[in-house]
């Protein structure tokens, strides 16, 4: 099993340098100063790179949306209960929650998945099943799942890209819901980065002062007894993550496989993206930092990644509302290299480049 998903990984390609330049030139033929629209413009040049292509499309837009419960809420780490987590999984499948309501805005459409909800989750036919287990183990008394478990979350997310490609795939956000999750998110960013777990550890759903600095030393509790390697991805993401985490991993690796931009979201999805660049390197180059969280730790994580987000708009729900939003702005910057008219094109006199 983790054979197979080495010889995956291996398969990872860099992005392509001559559509990245062909875009680049592109860029400084379009009507308006070089450079004038900044980060749009360099988000379409790594698009063209991901994609291969100089005028990429980004006709079908999905935000995977993955669902897990965690042992370590039973130790008193979020200010909401588990049964929370299948009741919001139930609103997405209703389009009641504020992933829905952004993806219709941006015309992306939404697969949930189960990757570990606790709780048995009635049929639906937009729920797609994948309970690892229900829920993981408690990381503050032991590893939060096996490494089979760990290689099967990945798998999982891996498939679930498969599946949406056959469907029409053109760019992918990753999203995530599940009550406690924070916590794990904590341990890998502390494991991985080498951060302080009180420097890194935020207060996820609004806990208080005191449930912080207890959140703060579960933390730490389970990285002393669980000794995860921070040179093996896998065995973080064993010792002190979730099936969600791990299965964002996957959806992140499998889209930089088959070169789909992948657009992560926030502190959740941070996590999963330590894990899938602690897998392969070149990961890193198919994503795209959608925003800087309010979670602490989600700074240390980019800059670990080395990615620039996109937005900072004090965001922190999850679920994917930020990978949203980066989806747009991403379809912008796509759209302004493909439709704006060239100096050439619009008889438009371009900048004298003698004059200071």
């Amino acid at each position: 099993m983790e054979k197979n998903l080495n010889e995956f990984l291996k398969n990872i390609g860099p992005l392509d340098k001559k559509a990245m330049q062909a875009a680049r030139d592109r860029q400084d033929q379009l009507t308006k100063p070089q450079g004038s629209l900044g980060r749009l413009e360099e988000l379409s040049v790594q698009i063209a790179g991901i994609r291969g292509e100089v005028l990429p499309s980004l006709k079908n837009k999905v935000v995977i949306t993955m669902a897990g419960d965690h042992g370590v809420v039973a130790s008193g780490v979020s200010a909401y209960p588990q049964e929370v987590t299948p009741q919001m999984v139930y609103n997405f499948l209703r389009g009641g929650a504020g992933i829905n309501v952004l993806a219709r805005q941006t015309g992306a459409r939404v697969v949930v998945v189960d990757m570990g909800v606790a709780a048995p989750l009635e049929s639906h036919p937009q729920l797609i099943s994948r309970k690892v287990a229900p829920g993981t183990n408690n990381l503050a008394t032991g590893p939060a799942m096996t490494r089979e478990q760990a290689i099967q979350s990945i798998q999982t997310g891996i498939e679930i890209v498969e599946a949406e490609l056959a469907k029409g795939l053109d760019i992918v956000g990753t999203g995530d819901m599940g009550i406690g999750n924070t916590t794990p998110s904590s341990a890998i960013c502390s494991a991985i980065t080498g951060q302080p777990v009180a420097k890194i550890t935020g207060r996820g759903t609004g806990i208080n002062d005191q449930q912080h600095a207890h959140k703060i030393k579960v933390i730490e509790q389970g990285l002393a007894v669980n000794q995860p390697d921070s040179k093996d991805a896998l065995d973080v993401l064993t010792k002190v993550g979730g099936f969600e985490i791990g299965g964002l991993a996957g959806v992140i690796l499998g889209a930089a496989h088959y070169r789909i931009p992948v657009v992560i979201d926030g502190f959740i999805s941070g996590a999963a993206a330590l894990i899938a660049c602690g897998l392969s390197s070149r990961a890193r180059d198919y994503i795209i930092a959608s925003h800087m969280s309010v979670e602490p730790g989600h700074k240390a994580m980019l800059k670990h990644l080395r990615l620039k987000p996109l937005l900072d708009l004090n965001l922190r729900l999850g679920e994917g509302t930020g990978a949203t939003l980066g989806i747009f702005m991403a379809e912008c910057a796509v759209r302004i290299l493909a439709e704006m008219a060239t100096f050439a094109e619009a008889g438009v006199s371009e900048a004298s480049p003698h004059l200071d």
